[in-house]
């Protein structure tokens, strides 16, 4: 295929059933944290190819956080994969999802759900984010603490970096400090994700960053605005910068 290069899998971390992390062994153009490609395996038809974001920092080896979409016509392939399988990869990143585009600001929010954590592993990997915000906030919603994958490789970032505050949510079971049991949103509207971040969401000093369920980012989008932060575009700067998952 045209535009793909032909890697492999060179291994996997399984954290919950139908989630896992895929480590892929590809030569692509150089990639910005945050941006994705496409992925497909030999023999699919076009319209397989599916958009993943890259969830590795730059000069590492190529990770992908995947779900198992019930149905799906590649994702149930892709986690049945063993090392050594083959997995095409196109060249070309792709997406704006990236710091390049977010304005000046004192704080970075970055709030995801599910897989939604991809392009953030890859941003918080970097550099920049440290150069350039005074704090970071990463937030996660998920459904139980089986999936709040990279757990462990996220506490050992917020151990080396003092700007780094870590919210983590879980909306189907009860959560156990430091975990907090509901959704994002509710987390948003009593108080809770501003008090366990230790920093308030203010369109003066803060952007946002949101990635995952559409769900989710139409609903904080909404509650966003009524606090005065508007999305971001290149031509009329805003405070809140989206990436939709499906």
């Amino acid at each position: 295929m045209s535009g793909w290069s032909e890697g492999r899998l060179a291994s996997r971390r399984d954290w919950a059933p139908g989630l896992s992390t895929l480590r892929v062994e590809a030569e692509i153009e150089e990639f910005a944290p945050g941006q994705f490609v496409n992925l497909s395996l030999p023999g699919a038809a076009e319209e397989d190819r599916r958009s993943y974001s890259i969830a590795s920092a730059p000069g590492q080896p190529l990770e992908f956080l995947v779900t198992e979409v019930r149905d799906g016509k590649l994702t149930p392939k892709l986690l049945a994969l063993a090392p050594g399988d083959p997995v095409l990869v196109e060249r070309k990143p792709q997406g704006f999802f990236t710091l390049r585009w977010v304005p000046k600001a004192r704080d970075l929010f970055m709030i995801a759900t599910g897989t939604g954590l991809g392009p953030f592993l890859s941003i918080l990997k970097s550099d920049e984010p440290w150069a350039r915000f005074e704090r970071v906030v990463l937030v996660h919603g998920v459904r139980d603490a089986s999936q709040l994958a990279h757990r462990a490789e996220l506490d050992a970032l917020a151990g080396e970096r003092a700007q780094l505050s870590l919210v983590r949510i879980v909306s189907r079971e009860h959560a156990e400090t430091p975990l907090r049991s509901g959704r994002v949103t509710t987390a948003l509207d009593d108080g809770s994700l501003e008090s366990a971040a230790g920093v308030a969401l203010d369109p003066e000093t803060s952007h946002v960053m949101l990635c995952g369920n559409p769900q989710m980012i139409e609903d904080m989008t909404v509650r966003l605005a009524a606090r005065g932060m508007k999305k971001h575009r290149v031509r009329s700067p805003g405070h809140v910068t989206v990436e939709k998952y499906w």
